[in-house]
Protein backbone atom coordinates (compact mmCIF):
# COMPACT_ATOMS: atom_id res chain seq x y z
CA UNK A 1 0.00 0.00 0.00
CA UNK A 2 1.28 3.69 -0.29
CA UNK A 3 0.19 6.89 0.14
CA UNK A 4 1.26 10.36 -1.17
CA UNK A 5 2.62 12.95 1.36
CA UNK A 6 3.43 16.61 -0.15
CA UNK A 7 3.61 15.11 -3.25
CA UNK A 8 6.23 12.57 -2.21
CA UNK A 9 5.13 8.60 -1.54
CA UNK A 10 5.89 6.68 1.18
CA UNK A 11 5.16 2.95 2.41
CA UNK A 12 2.21 2.62 4.54
CA UNK A 13 3.03 -0.19 6.50
CA UNK A 14 3.54 -1.92 10.21
CA UNK A 15 7.63 -2.13 8.87
CA UNK A 16 7.73 1.36 7.86
CA UNK A 17 6.40 2.59 11.37
CA UNK A 18 8.64 0.47 13.56
CA UNK A 19 11.78 1.94 11.31
CA UNK A 20 10.84 5.24 12.01
CA UNK A 21 10.40 4.64 15.60
CA UNK A 22 13.73 3.25 16.11
CA UNK A 23 15.61 4.69 13.12
CA UNK A 24 14.27 7.98 12.20
CA UNK A 25 16.84 10.33 11.15
CA UNK A 26 16.79 14.29 10.54
CA UNK A 27 17.66 13.92 7.32
CA UNK A 28 14.45 11.71 6.55
CA UNK A 29 12.78 14.26 9.06
CA UNK A 30 13.83 17.13 5.86
CA UNK A 31 12.04 15.00 3.47
CA UNK A 32 8.57 13.55 5.13
CA UNK A 33 7.12 13.82 8.38
CA UNK A 34 7.07 10.23 10.43
CA UNK A 35 4.09 7.58 9.80
CA UNK A 36 3.63 7.90 13.21
CA UNK A 37 2.05 11.07 12.80
CA UNK A 38 -0.72 9.73 10.74
CA UNK A 39 -1.16 6.95 13.08
CA UNK A 40 -1.80 8.98 15.69
CA UNK A 41 -3.97 11.58 13.95
CA UNK A 42 -6.31 8.82 12.70
CA UNK A 43 -6.94 6.97 16.71
CA UNK A 44 -7.78 10.51 18.03
CA UNK A 45 -9.87 10.77 14.66
CA UNK A 46 -11.50 7.77 15.48
CA UNK A 47 -12.07 8.34 18.94
CA UNK A 48 -13.49 11.60 19.06
CA UNK A 49 -16.37 10.02 16.12
CA UNK A 50 -16.98 7.87 18.90
CA UNK A 51 -17.47 10.25 21.15
CA UNK A 52 -19.59 12.04 18.95
CA UNK A 53 -22.26 9.11 18.62
CA UNK A 54 -22.40 8.12 22.31
CA UNK A 55 -23.00 12.11 22.73
CA UNK A 56 -25.65 11.87 19.78
CA UNK A 57 -27.29 8.46 21.60
CA UNK A 58 -27.31 10.41 24.72
CA UNK A 59 -30.00 13.45 23.20
CA UNK A 60 -27.29 15.50 22.89
CA UNK A 61 -26.13 17.99 19.62
CA UNK A 62 -22.80 18.22 20.78
CA UNK A 63 -19.95 16.66 23.06
CA UNK A 64 -20.78 18.33 26.52
CA UNK A 65 -18.13 20.50 27.66
CA UNK A 66 -16.07 18.54 30.57
CA UNK A 67 -17.25 18.48 33.89
CA UNK A 68 -13.71 16.87 35.28
CA UNK A 69 -12.52 19.82 37.20
CA UNK A 70 -8.76 20.63 35.71
CA UNK A 71 -9.58 18.46 32.17
CA UNK A 72 -11.80 21.97 31.25
CA UNK A 73 -8.07 24.17 30.85
CA UNK A 74 -8.11 21.87 27.62
CA UNK A 75 -11.51 23.91 25.97
CA UNK A 76 -11.44 26.43 23.56
CA UNK A 77 -13.70 28.88 23.33
CA UNK A 78 -13.22 28.89 19.21
CA UNK A 79 -11.97 25.64 17.54
CA UNK A 80 -8.56 25.95 15.58
CA UNK A 81 -9.17 25.81 12.12
CA UNK A 82 -6.72 22.84 11.47
CA UNK A 83 -7.31 19.39 10.95
CA UNK A 84 -5.73 16.93 13.70
CA UNK A 85 -3.30 15.35 10.64
CA UNK A 86 -2.30 18.87 9.60
CA UNK A 87 -2.07 19.93 13.54
CA UNK A 88 0.13 17.27 14.23
CA UNK A 89 2.29 18.01 10.81
CA UNK A 90 2.48 21.34 12.00
CA UNK A 91 4.20 20.23 15.41
CA UNK A 92 6.47 18.35 13.97
CA UNK A 93 7.94 20.76 11.14
CA UNK A 94 8.45 23.36 13.93
CA UNK A 95 9.49 21.29 16.74
CA UNK A 96 11.40 18.30 15.11
CA UNK A 97 10.33 15.87 17.84
CA UNK A 98 11.43 12.85 17.24
CA UNK A 99 9.10 9.68 16.66
CA UNK A 100 9.00 8.27 20.00
CA UNK A 101 8.24 11.73 21.47
CA UNK A 102 4.50 11.51 19.59
CA UNK A 103 4.78 7.46 21.18
CA UNK A 104 4.83 8.81 24.66
CA UNK A 105 2.40 11.58 23.79
CA UNK A 106 -0.08 8.84 22.92
CA UNK A 107 0.43 7.06 25.96
CA UNK A 108 -0.18 10.47 28.28
CA UNK A 109 -3.58 10.68 26.17
CA UNK A 110 -4.51 7.25 26.91
CA UNK A 111 -3.52 7.35 30.68
CA UNK A 112 -5.42 10.90 30.89
CA UNK A 113 -8.60 8.85 29.50
CA UNK A 114 -8.25 5.93 31.97
CA UNK A 115 -7.84 8.36 34.91
CA UNK A 116 -10.75 10.56 34.06
CA UNK A 117 -12.91 8.58 31.95
CA UNK A 118 -15.34 11.53 32.42
CA UNK A 119 -13.36 13.47 30.13
CA UNK A 120 -14.03 13.07 26.47
CA UNK A 121 -11.78 13.86 23.41
CA UNK A 122 -13.71 16.15 21.03
CA UNK A 123 -13.29 19.56 18.60
CA UNK A 124 -12.95 21.85 21.66
CA UNK A 125 -9.89 20.65 23.07
CA UNK A 126 -8.10 18.25 20.98
CA UNK A 127 -5.96 20.80 19.80
CA UNK A 128 -4.77 21.97 23.29
CA UNK A 129 -3.95 18.60 24.29
CA UNK A 130 -2.04 17.41 21.48
CA UNK A 131 0.51 20.58 21.88
CA UNK A 132 0.29 19.62 25.73
CA UNK A 133 1.26 15.89 25.71
CA UNK A 134 3.48 16.61 23.28
CA UNK A 135 5.58 19.33 24.85
CA UNK A 136 5.30 17.23 27.75
CA UNK A 137 6.51 14.15 25.98
CA UNK A 138 9.57 15.68 24.36
CA UNK A 139 10.65 16.74 27.70
CA UNK A 140 10.65 13.04 29.19
CA UNK A 141 12.37 11.87 25.73
CA UNK A 142 14.63 14.31 24.19
CA UNK A 143 18.17 15.88 25.87
CA UNK A 144 17.51 19.41 24.62
CA UNK A 145 13.81 20.80 24.17
CA UNK A 146 12.55 24.40 23.07
CA UNK A 147 11.13 26.90 25.41
CA UNK A 148 7.23 26.12 26.49
CA UNK A 149 6.54 30.21 25.03
CA UNK A 150 8.28 28.57 21.59
CA UNK A 151 5.73 25.69 21.80
CA UNK A 152 2.93 27.80 22.73
CA UNK A 153 3.74 29.79 19.31
CA UNK A 154 3.53 26.72 17.66
CA UNK A 155 0.65 25.88 18.85
CA UNK A 156 -1.01 28.81 18.81
CA UNK A 157 -1.42 29.74 22.06
CA UNK A 158 0.21 32.14 24.75
CA UNK A 159 2.79 31.69 27.00
CA UNK A 160 1.07 32.08 29.88
CA UNK A 161 -1.94 29.74 28.06
CA UNK A 162 1.30 27.00 27.66
CA UNK A 163 1.96 27.45 30.92
CA UNK A 164 -1.51 26.74 32.75
CA UNK A 165 -1.86 23.49 30.49
CA UNK A 166 0.94 22.34 31.20
CA UNK A 167 0.89 22.54 35.43
CA UNK A 168 -3.13 21.63 35.23
CA UNK A 169 -1.86 18.00 32.85
CA UNK A 170 1.00 17.26 35.51
CA UNK A 171 -1.53 17.48 38.23
CA UNK A 172 -4.09 15.49 36.59
CA UNK A 173 -1.50 13.06 35.57
CA UNK A 174 -0.32 12.68 39.43
CA UNK A 175 3.17 14.05 38.16
CA UNK A 176 3.11 10.27 36.90
CA UNK A 177 5.12 10.64 33.29
CA UNK A 178 7.53 7.56 32.89
CA UNK A 179 6.85 5.56 30.02
CA UNK A 180 9.54 2.25 31.35
CA UNK A 181 10.22 0.43 27.95
CA UNK A 182 7.56 -2.45 28.19
CA UNK A 183 4.85 0.09 28.39
CA UNK A 184 6.89 1.78 25.13
CA UNK A 185 6.59 -0.95 23.67
CA UNK A 186 3.39 -2.23 23.68
CA UNK A 187 2.00 1.05 22.61
CA UNK A 188 4.50 0.79 19.41
CA UNK A 189 2.85 -2.40 18.55
CA UNK A 190 -0.72 -1.19 19.25
CA UNK A 191 -0.03 1.48 16.34
CA UNK A 192 1.57 -1.19 14.61
CA UNK A 193 -1.51 -3.39 14.80
CA UNK A 194 -3.44 -0.05 13.58
CA UNK A 195 -1.33 0.37 9.97
CA UNK A 196 -1.93 -3.83 9.57
CA UNK A 197 -5.69 -2.46 9.89
CA UNK A 198 -5.49 -0.67 6.67
CA UNK A 199 -7.93 2.59 8.33
CA UNK A 200 -4.34 4.67 8.63
CA UNK A 201 -4.07 4.61 4.45
CA UNK A 202 -7.95 5.39 4.52
CA UNK A 203 -7.12 8.57 6.66
CA UNK A 204 -4.30 9.66 5.10
CA UNK A 205 -5.90 9.39 1.92
CA UNK A 206 -8.97 11.95 3.20
CA UNK A 207 -5.98 13.70 5.07
CA UNK A 208 -4.23 14.36 1.52
CA UNK A 209 -7.70 15.56 -0.28
CA UNK A 210 -8.40 18.10 2.58
CA UNK A 211 -4.74 19.41 2.54
CA UNK A 212 -4.66 19.83 -1.20
CA UNK A 213 -8.23 21.56 -1.42
CA UNK A 214 -7.84 24.94 -2.44
CA UNK A 215 -10.76 25.89 -0.02
CA UNK A 216 -9.25 24.43 3.32
CA UNK A 217 -5.16 24.49 2.89
CA UNK A 218 -4.42 27.90 3.85
CA UNK A 219 -6.55 27.27 6.99
CA UNK A 220 -4.93 29.21 9.77
CA UNK A 221 -4.31 28.58 13.75
CA UNK A 222 -6.51 30.65 16.11
CA UNK A 223 -5.00 32.04 19.07
CA UNK A 224 -7.31 30.78 22.13
CA UNK A 225 -7.67 33.66 24.74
Amino acid sequence: MAALFSSDAISISPRKLRNDLYSYSQREASDAPPLVISVLASLIERTMARNQRIAKNSSSRALPRNDAGGTRVFDCDETPDMTIQSYLERIFRYTRASPPVFVVAYVYIDRLCQNHPEFRIGSRNVHRLLITTVMVASKFVEDMNYRNSYFARVGGLTTKEMNELEMEFLFLMGFKLHVNVCVFESYCSHLEREVSVGEIEKSLRCAQEIKFNPKTRHKKIIHTQ
